[in-house]
């Protein structure tokens, strides 16, 4: 069985234990491991997960291109273990986002990051529309989706965004909505622009209910992913072998749907 990681996040050496820290607060879970790469390959190589989808977020404008270029060598730099998504900034400007998305399409970068609730905006604000409309289905997004907490990324405004861009591809993670997994499998598999992964999320539910939003997307749309380092690859997989599916459709969302949607080998 091939395991793909779908949604792993990634900090520089220097500050990767202040930066694993601070997500740790925010969510108010003590985190698996530090965030650095070389913890992030460990953990691979016990686990068995052979690639990983690799992100950051930028909390500010200027960190923007300096993520980027980390997320770029960080690739580079893994024999091919990871595949990056870049980072993009509500705050840029037209013209700012349109250069960086040409730039990270340059750079062989397949996709785009966004944390509506670390990032302080609304899935379906106007800035964000235009933003999408920039991006023009060059390559895929992949939001941060739910957090009873906040209104930024429910899936009412992830269904309007989807709505209006229907060739957009995205990708909602968190089974469509971390904390309201049940309003997002209610609202969001009938739109065919959008996917899930299943990250942050078997952790918190009974494995039947992980099963059955599962099961309303549809196991095509499916990506496996453990959010590292805020789980342990290894445990993630335990939970995801207790749901009961066929071993040809834990392959499909633990590889095969992830490799084809990116276009990838």
């Amino acid at each position: 069985m091939r395991i793909f990681d779908s949604h792993v996040h990634i900090y520089p050496d220097k500050i990767a234990v202040k930066a694993s820290e601070n997500v740790g607060r925010f969510y108010d879970k003590n985190m698996a491991f530090d965030g650095t790469i070389a913890t992030l390959k460990e953990s691979c190589r016990k686990s068995g997960v052979e690639r990983c989808l690799v992100h950051s977020v930028a909390t500010t404008h200027d960190q923007v291109p300096k993520i980027n270029d980390f997320i770029k060598k960080s690739v580079d730099e893994s024999d091919g273990m990871f595949v990056g998504f870049c980072t993009l900034h509500p705050s840029m400007s037209a013209a700012e986002i349109e250069a960086e998305v040409d730039r990270i399409i340059s750079m062989g970068l397949k996709g785009v990051k966004l944390h509506p609730d670390c990032q302080k905006f609304r899935i379906d604000d106007k800035h964000a529309m235009e933003m999408y409309e920039i991006i023009d289905n060059r390559v895929p997004i992949l939001f941060h989706t739910g957090d009873k907490r906040y209104d930024n990324s429910n899936p009412d405004r992830m269904k309007a965004a989807a709505l209006r861009f229907p060739r957009q591809r995205m990708i909602a993670a968190h089974l469509g909505g971390y904390t309201v997994w049940d309003e997002a499998s209610k609202k969001l598999p009938e739109l065919e622009n959008i996917w899930v992964d299943c990250s942050s999320s078997m952790g918190y539910i009974t494995p039947e209910q992980a099963r059955e939003y599962i099961l309303a997307y549809g196991v095509d749309r499916v990506f496996f992913g453990t959010d590292y380092p805020m789980w342990s690859a290894e445990e993630e997989l335990e939970r995801f072998d207790r749901l009961g599916f066929t071993d040809s459709e834990r392959q499909k969302m633990m590889w095969d749907n992830i490799t084809k949607f990116l276009g990838i080998e």
